[in-house]
């Protein structure tokens, strides 16, 4: 029997990568929109929810498939939440982990440790077809602390500067099935196929 094909509304190679190894097991083959000629749709909403059904609703008009969309982002206390909805261009364009991270570590430059709390915001949406009136959303979060200096050369984003106590390690330091167990996209994933389980039959 074929996967079913599943478009992700993402233009980024690693969340496509994490996507993919986590859903492959369940017999859904997760394709890129940019296979169906899906540019990046501009990201208007103010929350998470509102920008992964602006993906999702765009990447399964044009491909014509289910799509799949990640909003997620970084929210450190510190900073009253930011970098939060603008993670991805907190530096500005074009986008660049390296000068995200770069930019992150001036804003808490006077900060000091014990005080630079923050979590990984994940929103996923998944839409059946272009109209769906009730998307599937759930959302996730991923407690950590922001380090001083960047550890690991796993991972992408902000992982390297995620320091996770309980773990004694930055995310960028985690082996990949480490990754998928203990983070936000990880479990929001987990959530999302939780929910579309069908239900068992009554008797």
């Amino acid at each position: 029997m074929s996967p079913a094909l599943l478009v992700l509304a993402s233009g980024n190679a690693g969340k496509l990568r994490e996507f993919h190894q986590l859903l492959a097991p369940l017999g859904l083959e997760v394709h890129a929109q940019a296979d169906y000629g899906v540019a990046d749709v501009e990201e208007t909403g103010l929350t998470f929810v509102e920008n992964a059904l602006l993906k999702a609703r765009e990447a399964s008009r044009l491909s014509g498939l289910p799509a799949l969309a990640d909003d997620s982002g970084l929210e450190v206390d510190a900073l009253a939440g930011a970098p939060g909805i603008y993670s991805a261009r907190y530096a500005g364009e074009p986008k660049s982990d390296t000068r995200n991270n770069a930019r992150l570590l001036e804003a808490l430059a006077e900060v000091p440790e014990g005080r630079r709390r923050a979590r990984y915001w994940c929103v996923l949406v998944l839409l059946r077809h272009a109209e769906d009136p009730v998307p599937l959303i759930v959302q996730r979060s991923w407690e950590g602390e922001i380090l001083q200096a960047p550890r690991g050369e796993g991972g992408f984003g902000y992982d390297p500067l995620f320091w996770l106590p309980d773990q004694q390690a930055s995310a960028a330091e985690l082996d990949a099935e480490q990754k998928n167990r203990l983070s936000h996209r990880g479990r929001a994933l987990q959530a999302l196929v939780a929910a579309m389980a069908p239900e068992p039959a009554r008797s």
